[in-house]
């Protein structure tokens, strides 16, 4: 009779919702043990995605930016690296003010999403004399030659320069765009073909007011007659490629 009571009062006793099973004691167990689990997990991911040493982690972002040739979000800068964004994004913070109180000549600046180096305002006419004045006037004799050649038979196609160099000038051609002494002109009403023509700042760079100036060379050119069917068809591949 006494065991009885006991065992009536231990009911009582017992919480809501709980049945002598022990259930509640089975969820609390289940409980802790998940979120010790969740938590042993998230620490075991987070050790494997760290492919550097903390230390290195800015160093490693300066190489891959040093690199890229489009600004990147903080989110492909640490898939690169192999650290969680939040972190990558505090580190680019901090190297962008490093960099601005060491007075460096450039900066890493955030626009339009996306991370980059810039060279800083106050040196742009130096980087711009270098650019212009120095390293850009000096081109290859095979960029001279291809430069001729859509001078003096402007507008023309990649593939009509390169008949009559008799070499591919893919590279050569980006090259003197880039530099900006030939830009596209349109497309060939015929084969869509894209073609050139040089710039007014190719004009500058020579010292003339017009093509009309040039001197007398293209008598010595080839006639684009003789190359009308070349701009359907792809440049040759067995054809040697000018250095840029």
């Amino acid at each position: 009779m006494a065991v009885e009571q006991a065992g009536e009062t231990l009911g009582e006793a017992a919480p809501a919702g709980v049945d002598e099973t022990g259930d509640e004691t089975g969820d609390e167990t289940g409980d802790e043990t998940g979120e010790g689990t969740g938590e042993g997990t998230a620490d075991e991911e987070s050790s494997e995605t760290l492919d550097i040493p903390l230390a290195d982690l800015r160093p490693a972002l300066e190489a891959v930016l040093m690199v890229a040739d489009q600004p990147l979000d903080h989110i492909t800068l640490a898939s690169a690296v192999g650290y969680p964004p939040g972190e990558v994004a505090s580190a680019l913070h901090e190297l962008a003010e490093e960099y601005a109180e060491q007075g460096r000549g450039f900066d890493l600046r955030n626009v339009a999403g996306g991370w980059r180096y810039y060279t800083r305002e106050e040196f742009a006419s130096v980087v711009e004399r270098f650019v212009l004045d120095g390293q850009r006037a000096r081109l290859t004799q095979a960029a001279l030659e291809t430069l001729a050649v859509i001078a003096y038979k402007q507008p023309v196609s990649r593939a009509r320069v390169s008949a009559v160099r008799g070499v591919n000038v893919d590279g050569v051609m980006r090259t003197l765009v880039s530099r900006g002494l030939v830009e596209e002109a349109g497309h060939d009403g015929e084969t869509t073909a894209m073609l050139y023509r040089t710039t007014s700042y190719f004009l500058e760079r020579i010292g003339v007011e017009s093509l009309d100036d040039l001197p007398e060379l293209a008598p010595f050119l080839p006639d684009m007659g003789d190359f009308e069917d070349l701009d359907a068809r792809p440049d040759p591949v067995d054809v040697a490629a000018d250095p840029a």
